[in-house]
């Protein structure tokens, strides 16, 4: 039996791969993947892994064909646009919502990039600085990775355990996000100026300041009625029944 070859596609990334090194994979700001096939829907089925919280990453490990490239050195927007290109890929361009009680048909391929300065990004090396009006202060920051992720995930976990009704994710992302404070890059430096200097109105348009620069897609959609949703991504974007 001669060998199948599968059909792909190649996915522009959102960042354009300005937030990877030069050298890295991602830094074309473009992937190649394949078409889903029954093989995927298995994983999506996958009971262990939707229990461990990584069927989806399973998903694009499968589907991407450089198999150099880590999911989890992909930012949230390039993750969410390989998501959507997978899903496109898989099922059709319409997804089919539940929203209050009404069948709702969305168009993925309406989904598109945030417009963006993409001047900020170039040659930053995900490295930026952000002066915060009311004190002063010189952050550094950093626009968070899978890898980061993971370790505000498990670093949450353990807080958990210790305070089971304390909510520190907001602080968490924070501490993780932020790489110097007035040029003092101490871990314990930045640690203390979250939890004790940061004040809630800095922190606010410190927010609003990096979802301006970060990459992403915009997720928000307009129904046949008028209203505007944001797309979901969960296992259910992939198969409703699963």
């Amino acid at each position: 039996m001669s060998e199948f070859k599968f059909p792909t596609e190649e996915v522009e990334l959102p960042s354009k791969g300005l937030l990877y090194l030069k050298d890295h994979p991602l830094s074309s700001g473009k992937v190649e993947i394949k078409y889903m096939t029954a093989k995927e829907e298995d994983i999506l089925t996958n009971q262990a892994y939707i229990q461990k919280g990584i069927v989806l990453d399973k998903l694009l490990e499968a589907v991407i064909i450089n198999k150099d490239i880590k999911i989890s050195d992909l930012h949230t927007g390039d993750k969410n646009a390989l998501f959507v290109a997978t899903r496109i890929l898989g099922y059709g361009k319409e997804y089919i919502v539940n929203i209050g009680g009404k069948e709702e048909s969305i168009d993925l391929t309406e989904i598109k990039p945030k417009n963006i300065n993409y001047s900020a990004l170039e040659n930053s090396n995900n490295s930026f600085t952000y002066k915060l009006e009311n004190t002063g202060t010189v952050l550094g920051f950093k626009l968070l990775d899978g890898n980061d992720t993971k370790k505000i995930e498990r670093e949450l976990k353990g807080l958990k355990k210790i305070s089971p009704n304390s909510s520190p994710e907001l602080t968490t992302r924070l501490k993780h996000m932020i790489t110097s404070v007035d040029g003092d890059d101490e871990v314990k430096s930045i640690r203390d100026f979250v939890d004790n200097y940061f004040l809630a109105k800095d922190a606010r348009a410190f927010r609003d300041h990096v979802r301006e620069i970060a990459p992403d897609l915009d997720m928000t959609v307009s129904l046949d009625g008028g209203e505007e949703v944001s797309v979901p991504i969960g296992l259910n974007f992939f198969w409703p029944d699963a």
